[in-house]
Formats: structure tokens, C-alpha cells, sequence
């Protein structure tokens, strides 16, 4: 028997599903950070749907007629950041044959978002602290300054006071992100949101896909409801899609969820029995990879004498993503110099 999608409950924040305790708590935050106008940190693991708390705190906020400009920090090399950012003007460089206006002045007066603000560089740290401090930028290539009252955002999954006691991010930055901070919970700690987040993910993904499904069987619901969920909200609405898409019937049924240990789901009996062992493995498994991650790391950056640039090329990774190993195992590149 398939149980019908309910209706998501009223929302308090715009695009959020969800009516739980800490949801509502979250919300509220929100709506009181959305009346100021100090920088604002979120903090939450992968998935959990930083950037849609940011667009509330945007659009529930006095500037919401105004742009609101994401921009993904761990995706924009080094090189190009202080383009990206403040733009450039005709001559700055070789290939510069015109003007380029930068996200900054896009936002104008707007709200800047800047997802994986932990990815930041040092020389970026440097140059996002002046404009959080003076209020100013000045594009590439040019004498004049420019001031800007944009609202900024940062958001990371990181911990950032562990990573400024490691000295891969600046104390000041911090503190300058820190004036107001909200932390978004994981979905496994609102457990009570998922009947809503299907429901609003199943009718969605069946509408865009022009899908007949229509409700979830009780026994995949309760399959949902038991699985951790490590990648939260955005895991989440993978597995429905996939689930949707390749559903045989009008429901959702346990064999169309593609959730690891998923083979034992028809037995409950024997899936009580295996959990514990499940998770111990998992638990071992993450350990050692860590374990190994940690010492091939230490003895890759030892060799090439604390070199980022030369440690990346060895390991086979780009400079950014080995650069976000580092701070993930808070290794300080400066012991293994050499004096």
C-alpha cells in the first residue's frame, strides 16, 4: 500500500521544505539576520542546503530587489579569483581588449554569496578582508577605487577555528565572517522532515519528467527514514529522482531506492542484524582512508620540502584540490621547509 504525498507544511523561509524543531529555530535565525546588515558565516556539512539559507536571509532581507550573486569559491583557480571578483579594466593584461565589470560590482548593493570560503588562497584571504574592512576594491589594472556596500555571505563545511589554529586561514577574515553565524543542521538530526522532502521531491521530479508516479510505498518510506543520509538534503534528492525516473509503477517501492545496503531491505530481520557490522565497517574504512590520506600527504609534501606546487604535480591533482586536503588534515605545509 503506497502512501499518498502530503502536502509540504506553510514554510518560514522561502524554498526551505521542512516544519521540524531545529528547522523552525533555523528560521527564525533567519529572519532576524535577514534585518541587518552584518556579514553573516553558515556553517553545515555537504547537502545540507547552504546556499538556499542564504537566498532567504537575501530575499527576506531589505535588498531583496537587488542582486543576489553566488559565487563557488572552491571552483575558481587562484589565477583568476581577483578577476572574477573586482574585473579589469582595457589594458590591465595582455589578452584584456576590453573592459570586464566584476561579481562585485554585478551585486552592486546586493548580497554576495561565497560558498567553500575555506577554498580561499592566502592572497585572496588578503585582498576579500580589504573589501570586508575598508569597503573598497579596485579592479585589475586600475588607479581608481571603488566602494561597495554589498552584503556578504560565506558559507563552509569546514571548521573554521581549527583551520585558523592551523594557519591556513586568516584570524582577522574570520572574525570579519563571524559577526553573525547560523548553523544548518544535517538531515539525519531532522528525521521528521523527510515525509515533506519527499513529497515535495517526488511531485517535482515526476512533474519535470512527466513521470506517473504519485505516492511511495510505507515500507521504502521507512527504508528513507533508517538510512543516515551523509550527504543530507542533496543525497537526498538524488536517490528520489533516480527513484522516479526508473519507478515501474505509480509508486515508489524499496527495490527502486538505490541506497547502499538497499539488498537487504526485504529482509528485516537479517538488516537489524547486519547494521552494526555495516556501520563498523564503514567506521574502519573511513579510518584507514584517513590514515592513508594523512601519511601519503606528510610524505609527498616532505619530499618535495613543503613545495605546494610540486607536491600537487606529484600527487596527480590540481593545485586547489590538493590545497583543500591540507586544510581537511590541517597539515601546515611551513614544517616541511627546510630552514
Amino acid at each position: 500500500m503506497s502512501t499518498p504525498l502530503a502536502s509540504p507544511l506553510p514554510q518560514a523561509l522561502p524554498c526551505v521544505v521542512g516544519a521540524s524543531r531545529c528547522i523552525r529555530e533555523a528560521a527564525e535565525q533567519v529572519q532576524l539576520i535577514a534585518q541587518t546588515e552584518a556579514t553573516c558565516l553558515l556553517l553545515g556539512e555537504t547537502g545540507t542546503g547552504k546556499e538556499l539559507f542564504a537566498r532567504a536571509i537575501h530575499y527576506l532581507s531589505p535588498r531583496k530587489h537587488l542582486p543576489f550573486v553566488p559565487v563557488n569559491c572552491g571552483a575558481i583557480p587562484d589565477a583568476l579569483f581577483e578577476n572574477e571578483i573586482f574585473g579589469h579594466v582595457r589594458g590591465a593584461y595582455t589578452d584584456a581588449r576590453s573592459e570586464e565589470t566584476g561579481l562585485l560590482a554585478y551585486a552592486g548593493s546586493g548580497t554576495l554569496f561565497l560558498d567553500e570560503v575555506d577554498a580561499l588562497s592566502a592572497a585572496a584571504q588578503v585582498k576579500l578582508l580589504r573589501v570586508l574592512q575598508e569597503q573598497e576594491y579596485r579592479p585589475i589594472g586600475s588607479a581608481r577605487t571603488y566602494h561597495t556596500d554589498v552584503r556578504v555571505v560565506a558559507a563552509t563545511n569546514c571548521d573554521l577555528r581549527h583551520c585558523v589554529a592551523c594557519r591556513t586561514f586568516r584570524e582577522d577574515l574570520f572574525h570579519r565572517l563571524n559577526v553573525l553565524r547560523l548553523t544548518i543542521p544535517p538531515l539525519r538530526d531532522r528525521a521528521e522532515d523527510i515525509p515533506l522532502l519527499v513529497s515535495h521531491f517526488v511531485k517535482e521530479f515526476a512533474d519535470r519528467h512527466r513521470r506517473p508516479v504519485r505516492g511511495i510505498d510505507k515500507d521504502a518510506t521507512s527504508r528513507l527514514l533508517a538510512y543516515r543520509w551523509p550527504g543530507n538534503v542533496r543525497e537526498l534528492q538524488g536517490v528520489l529522482q533516480r527513484a522516479v525516473l526508473l519507478a515501474r509503477g505509480d509508486s515508489i517501492v524499496t527495490a527502486d531506492l538505490d541506497l547502499p545496503g538497499n539488498e537487504m531491505a526485504g529482509n528485516p530481520a537479517e538488516a537489524a542484524a547486519g547494521q552494526p557490522f555495516e556501520n563498523s565497517l564503514k567506521s574502519a574504512k573511513e579510518m584507514v582512508v584517513r590514515q592513508f590520506e594523512l601519511s601519503y600527504l606528510s610524505n609527498v609534501l616532505r619530499h618535495c620540502e613543503g613545495n605546494v606546487s610540486r607536491a600537487a604535480r606529484m600527487a596527480g591533482k590540481e593545485r586547489r584540490s590538493f590545497q583543500r586536503l591540507l586544510r581537511k588534515y590541517c597539515i601546515a605545509v611551513t614544517s616541511f621547509r627546510s630552514t
